[in-house]
């Protein structure tokens, strides 16, 4: 019986599928939607704000916290409550290491560009390939 399913989610359409086919699927599962904000570096555009913030933890959950919200209006459209968190570090790695709490992992495949793509994608397959639990993809 699938208990725990974390859904990482960022603000790609195909997230918001992953989502929804999570709470589809998974009903009676305590679902948690991840997002994993960039590691704190002067170089990177959001998550810039994040070196330089005393509290990193709070500053990480400020980025997140529009794509938290709507996480969370899509799961009151089910009538279901979720659970969210926010992570700093590299997406892949961060979902990974959290997938050791959870019995299944659900993620978005890809979105529109190309770009996006390559990136979306090879982010879903480091998952795949190193989660601790069982992944399904959802297009």
């Amino acid at each position: 019986m699938i208990s725990r399913v974390l859904v990482p989610m960022d603000e790609s359409e195909m997230a918001e599928r992953a989502l929804r086919f999570a709470l589809e699927a998974h009903p009676d599962a305590e679902i948690v939607v991840l997002h994993v904000v960039g590691q704190p570096s002067s170089m990177m555009g959001g998550a810039a704000g994040l070196a330089l913030a005393d509290d990193t933890e709070e500053a990480a959950r400020e980025l997140a916290s529009d794509l938290l919200e709507r996480a969370t209006e899509i799961a009151a459209e089910s009538g279901t409550e979720i659970k969210t968190d926010v992570m700093a570090g590299h997406p892949a790695r961060s979902v990974v290491e959290a997938s050791e709490e959870f019995d299944v992992v659900v993620i978005g495949s890809h979105s529109g560009s190309l770009a996006d793509r390559l990136l979306v994608g090879n982010i879903a397959e480091k998952i795949v390939r190193g989660s601790a639990a069982p992944v399904t993809v959802v297009r």
